[in-house]
């Protein structure tokens, strides 16, 4: 890391112009005043540099900060959650398929020093290191884990990005993939296949129903037969459900009573 842990002094030369700075704020108060105060906001902390080197080697504020002229400078370091897009990725997941995914990462600086000593853009370089990342987890995916498996590849993509970016002072809070694009050939594929499947199950419940009902209907044969009344009885429930459904009338010319005696003269044969 560019930021150590080095406790040498600004030596002598370096006291010396802070002391010009010093005599320079006193000699030109109250008006220096207002250009040595910095107000650094509840969300933001300032890292200010004196002759080129980090003070106390910690952000300051929130608050009133001091600045001296000419031998200090400062830097403020936004510390609110930032949220921003990733931009759609064209990847090869592992069963040879091409997709496009975008998502969304939200991340926020924890160590404004970090943030500020150990790389130049720390905003930049989190989203390229979130497109990067993506790419390469995804790339270890199929295509039916990465439309299954959204939540467990995005913790993956976060823990990943997470540490990472810790070096950066950064802490990555969420990624979420937001939408996955394939071709439309594979589309088509796909939903020939999700037909041809639900087609084979619906068969497989029919059969299962033609089955069922068999049983049911050898069940129900076993009991006419042991009753010859059954019969006639079931025949004229079936014409009364016919009439109610058609709102007609049914008139057949044989009486009940042949029934009966048709029945009697099977029995005797």
């Amino acid at each position: 890391y560019f930021l150590a842990d080095r406790r040498e002094g600004i030596g002598v030369c370096g006291w010396i112009l802070v002391s010009l700075s010093f005599l320079l704020v006193l000699i030109t108060f109250p008006i220096s005043i207002w250009a040595c105060i910095k107000v650094v906001k509840e969300y933001e902390r300032a890292v200010v540099f004196r002759l080129g080197r980090i003070l106390s080697k910690k952000a300051k504020g929130p608050g009133m900060v001091l600045v001296l002229p000419c031998t200090d400078s400062f830097i403020k370091v936004d510390l609110r959650t930032v949220t921003c897009k990733i931009p759609p990725q064209e990847i090869l997941t592992r069963d040879a398929v091409t997709a496009q995914v975008d998502g969304v990462v939200s991340y926020r600086i924890h160590s404004a020093v970090s943030a500020v000593a150990n790389i130049t853009d720390v905003h930049s370089a989190t989203l390229l290191l979130a497109q990067t990342t993506l790419r390469n987890v995804l790339g270890t995916q199929s295509l039916a884990q990465l439309l299954a498996g959204r939540e467990e590849i995005s913790h993956n993509v976060q823990a990943t990005l997470d540490s990472a970016t810790e070096q950066w002072g950064v802490r990555v809070a969420l990624v979420e993939i937001k939408d996955i694009r394939i071709p439309m050939a594979m589309q088509r594929t796909m939903a020939a296949e999700a037909e041809a499947a639900r087609e084979t199950k619906a068969k497989v419940v029919a059969a299962e129903g033609e089955m069922n009902a068999s049983r049911a209907l050898q069940k129900a044969s076993m009991v006419l037969a042991e009753s010859p009344a059954a019969l006639p009885l079931r025949y004229l429930q079936t014409l009364s459900a016919v009439a109610a459904q058609n709102n007609s009338t049914i008139v057949f010319p044989l009486p009940i009573n042949m029934f009966g005696s048709l029945g009697q003269k099977s029995t005797g044969g």
